[in-house]
């Protein structure tokens, strides 16, 4: 019988169906540093972003044939050195792709509309500045008619690029592995929207959101917040340090950068104070894949994974 040890947790649902396959579970914790000791026991760990699956950690788990990660990125495990080895990974990558879509727009009207300010001022001041609150925040904009520009243009990226569609904006990406992609928007039909140039997106878009995988280095940093119009948004919910955060608060300071949504973090989970307390940023802890049904969806996904890989 293989052994699997959920070491992030699993919706029951995706536990449960493991245990149906006739897959022995544990879900106990193992603190890192005991990981070397007492993974060699199981045939297969699942983790999220909390354990590290590294190198040294591989190469002491002969008997580990499967890493799977509930979520999308990989960044937490050497995928190339655990391939090298005979064993196989695998992630959920379709399963978030709405929730992260959705929290983007959470972000992107919560700036628009400086929701994030008044919800900071109005138990303060509400009682006695109402009026003063209203004026600081009645200048907000509509999203239609405004262009979003979406870089990383995979599974995350086009369901973004369907609410925007929704909301009546136009949508532009950039993506160096999409040339184009179809984008079903049920009963209203299907849009086509092509790739076009990093520099284009960088200076036609109202708005951008990223959608990729951090390798090292950002992806916006001083050059292409120079490249952007006066006034953007910027929203992240891929991955920190795929934005240069010194340079983002340079251009929030100088104005280069109207306001910045941000769920991720270079220095997760000790974020940066000054990002933290900047008055033009709305924040979440991470949260991109924390609804109820990416949740479940993602225990599900890596459930089936998992069952294909070790019968």
């Amino acid at each position: 019988m293989a052994k699997v040890l959920i070491n992030d947790g699993i919706h029951p649902s995706g536990l449960q169906k493991l245990k149906d396959a006739g897959i022995e579970v544990s879900t106990d914790k193992i603190a890192q540093e005991d990981l070397a000791a007492k993974l060699p026991a199981y045939d297969a760990i699942c983790v999220r972003s909390a354990t590290k699956v590294r190198q040294e950690l591989i190469d002491q788990c002969p008997n580990l044939k499967v890493i799977g990660r509930g979520g999308v990125g990989l960044d937490n495990i050497d995928v190339e050195h655990a391939k090298s080895k005979g064993i196989q990974v695998v992630n959920t990558p379709a399963a978030s792709s709405r929730s992260v879509a959705e929290l983007v727009f959470a972000h992107l009207l919560s700036v628009s509309r400086f929701l994030y300010q008044a919800n900071r001022s109005m138990p303060e001041d509400g009682d006695n500045n109402f009026k003063g609150l209203k004026k600081s925040y009645a200048k907000g904009s509509e999203l239609e008619g405004k262009t979003l520009g979406i870089i990383g243009f995979g599974r995350i990226g086009q369901n973004t690029a369907k609410v925007a569609l929704g909301m009546g904006m136009e949508v532009i990406a950039a993506d160096p592995y999409v040339e184009k992609a179809t984008i079903d928007m049920g009963r209203f039909g299907t849009v086509d929207i092509a790739t076009g140039s990093m520099d284009s997106l960088l200076a036609d878009a109202d708005v951008i959101t990223l959608h990729v995988p951090f390798t090292g280095e950002a992806v916006l940093s001083t050059d292409q917040f120079n490249k952007m119009k006066d006034g953007v948004i910027i929203i992240n919910a891929s991955r920190g340090g795929t934005i240069d955060e010194t340079a983002l608060l340079e251009a929030l300071d100088n104005g280069k950068v109207a306001a910045a949504g941000l769920d991720v973090f270079e220095n997760e989970p000790n974020p940066r104070q000054d990002l933290l307390q900047h008055p033009r940023i709305s924040l979440s802890p991470h949260i991109g894949a924390s609804t109820n049904e990416a949740q479940e969806k993602i225990g599900l996904e890596l459930a089936d994974k998992l069952i294909d890989i070790l019968g």
